[in-house]
């Protein structure tokens, strides 16, 4: 059974959290992306909850936790914060697993690679390591193009057009990738219940999830001079020495596959599994394969 609690975390900031399992057994911590909410995530947390104290925040910005107005508030260094102190909450590092999708990802890379002592593992599914993701971002005219909705979600009236006629701008994001078409393999996850789950999170606010888009600067390029241009990693910024296991949809309209060339050299314990046929969206589309491929990752 899921449940649900806020964590009041010591900087101000609240995480509306589902979670499974009893509190004291190990911990593993999942994490949503954009245009999602913890929910996403309620397969996989009963398949762990047997074992392990399972818990999704909803991140800020989304749902029920705390949403502060300024884009300001979703750099990536606020957003760490906020994991930290979830992690602190249920009992200190090291968690046994942090796992993470799309925008939850970009914070589980950074997380484990400045904060490793808070995890023993992590899982990262369909989300760019920032340094791959930079060097596609500058170099990649498939990229560019392919990330191109990311400028138009920093428009001071994003939230607002996303919102009219019932989202209209929003659904094809996931029906645009097979989500409402049961004939292909994954597909018809996109269920009326479903639709219903994420109007209930949509229509709490959008602005949070839009200002994870304008507070990066990891966006594609409109002029020669656009900042990311400029921007540069040092390697231990971007090193993780975890063992680290990646699953990767490879059909990612967003996300070409070629986010996961080269990036041994960023994780030296590296298992990256590719799966053909399945999307951005594969954690609702083979959420059995998501667990089982875990479960691995745990005993390795």
């Amino acid at each position: 059974m899921i449940q649900t609690f806020d964590a009041v975390l010591p900087h101000g900031i609240t995480l509306n959290c589902r979670a499974t399992g009893k509190p004291g057994a190990p911990v593993i911590v999942f994490l949503h992306g954009f245009p999602e909410a913890a929910f996403v995530w309620d397969e996989t947390l009963a398949h762990f909850g047997d074992r392990y104290r399972c818990v999704a925040p909803n991140l800020r910005g989304f749902g029920p936790s705390s949403a502060p107005p300024e884009a300001e508030q979703y750099r990536v260094k606020h957003l760490i914060a906020d994991i930290e102190a979830l992690i602190g909450s249920l009992g200190g590092g090291p968690i046994e697993a942090l796992v993470a999708h799309d925008w939850g990802g970009a914070v589980a890379w950074t997380l484990a690679a400045l904060k490793p002592e808070l995890l023993k593992r992590l899982v990262i599914v369909n989300s760019p390591h920032p340094a791959t993701f930079l060097r596609e971002l500058k170099q990649s005219p498939q990229q560019q193009a392919a990330s191109a909705y990311m400028n138009f979600l920093c428009r001071p009236d994003a939230e607002k057009l996303l919102a009219e006629n019932d989202f209209a701008r929003l659904w094809p994001m996931f029906e645009n990738m097979g989500a409402a078409d049961a004939s292909r393999e994954g597909g018809g996850w996109l269920t009326p219940s479903v639709r219903d789950q994420y109007r209930a999170v949509w229509r709490a606010g959008l602005t949070g999830g839009c200002n994870y888009y304008r507070a990066s600067p990891l966006r594609p390029p409109t002029a020669a001079d656009s900042a990311v241009m400029a921007i540069e990693f040092a390697p231990e910024f971007v090193t993780v020495k975890r063992p680290t296991l990646v699953i990767w949809g490879e059909d990612d309209m967003a996300l070409p596959k070629s986010l996961v060339d080269g990036l041994e050299a960023f994780v030296p314990e590296l298992r990256l599994v590719r799966v053909a046929g399945a999307t951005h969206w594969i954690i609702h589309e083979r959420p059995a394969f998501i667990a089982a491929e875990i479960e691995k990752h745990l005993a390795a």
